[in-house]
């Protein structure tokens, strides 16, 4: 009798078949590994496990150098629900996420807690009470944010606009422009990445609040090799600017803060000999680092570049003015 591949965690091969079922292209032994944390082979025994008693489950071509597995229709909806736990997780971040300007987000999250309440009610899944005693157990700090008003027809057309490449008749600051949108980026407000070829080439941040009309045109345009997240990570917030080498070094009652932070994405943390930790990044965006070393207090220091440790002292000059008598 031919052995057969054994994984033991049911659970772990429903949540596989999920994630099979919920892309396109299937799952690669890469995407296994990355989302359930394992090594390869294990992937291999789990991915294996899942081929022998599921026939339904097909190698799926594509232009990938990875094998990708997965289904063709829809085979399992079956045994796809939610529990109460994950319901009140989404009814917690709506709240979450209320406290942002981010109306567009939090009215499509409201949409889909109802459709995943409907569905699961018609199975007797859902429970009200259940629910609502899990949020009463939860809850979340005063959260300080900007809270602007964004025409949410401005934010549907942008989104055609995105996804058929073409050109908005926008008015920004009292000015008429004609834009070609890149995408939308998310931060303490939310953002429209632009160009305007009246003004040349490089994409500029244009705050969505400040939209007072905006129009959809015929007009197309090619957004060549751009990359919304490769365009992202070049700042330390949203603008972009000179990209800096930064160099911080934070003292020893710090540690456990800093090493479970996240600076940047190009960050690299090092513990030093004294119990201090020195953090190095790269990003653009000087003011926006100086606004967030602030609220570290004495625990930083700025030992590179030197540029950006002088504003950061004339900016605390400029604060202790306030405070100080004449």
């Amino acid at each position: 009798m031919e052995d057969k591949p054994r994984y033991s965690r049911i659970s772990d091969i429903l949540d596989l078949l999920i994630l099979m079922q919920s892309k396109v292209l299937g799952v690669t032994l890469s995407d296994i590994q990355k989302h359930f944390n394992i090594s390869r082979r294990t992937a291999e025994r789990m991915r294996d496990s899942v081929l022998a008693v599921l026939p339904q489950v097909n190698e799926i071509e594509t232009n990938s150098r990875e094998k990708h597995w997965g289904f063709t229709s829809n085979h399992i909806k079956e045994i796809v629900n939610f529990s109460n736990e994950e319901v009140a997780n989404l009814e917690n971040l709506q709240k979450y996420i209320q406290a942002d300007s981010f109306q567009d987000k939090e009215k499509m999250l409201e949409k889909t807690i109802s459709k995943i309440k409907t569905l699961q009610r018609k199975n007797n899944y859902i429970s009200d009470n259940t629910i609502e005693m899990l949020l009463q157990t939860e809850g979340f700090a005063v959260k300080q944010a900007p809270k602007y008003k964004i025409n949410l027809q401005f934010l549907e057309i942008i989104r055609e606009a995105l996804s058929k490449n073409k050109k908005i008749n926008a008015r920004y600051n009292d000015r008429e422009r004609l834009l070609c949108p890149y995408g939308l980026i998310y931060g303490d407000k939310l953002y429209l990445i632009c160009v305007d070829e009246k003004h040349g080439t490089e994409p500029y941040c244009y705050l969505m609040h400040k939209f007072t009309d905006i129009k959809l045109t015929e007009e197309t345009f090619d957004k060549g090799d751009f990359d919304l997240d490769k365009y992202a990570k070049k700042s330390f917030g949203v603008y972009q600017g000179e990209i800096y080498n930064v160099k911080l070094l934070f003292k020893k009652e710090a540690e456990e803060d800093v090493l479970n932070y996240n600076f940047h994405p190009t960050q690299k943390v090092k513990q030093n000999q004294d119990g201090t930790i020195t953090v190095t990044f790269k990003a653009s965006g000087n003011k926006e680092i100086i606004w967030h070393l602030f609220k570290w207090g004495n625990l930083v220091k700025i030992l590179a570049p030197a540029s950006l440790r002088k504003e950061y002292e004339d900016y605390l000059k400029d604060v202790l003015k306030n405070i100080m008598p004449n």
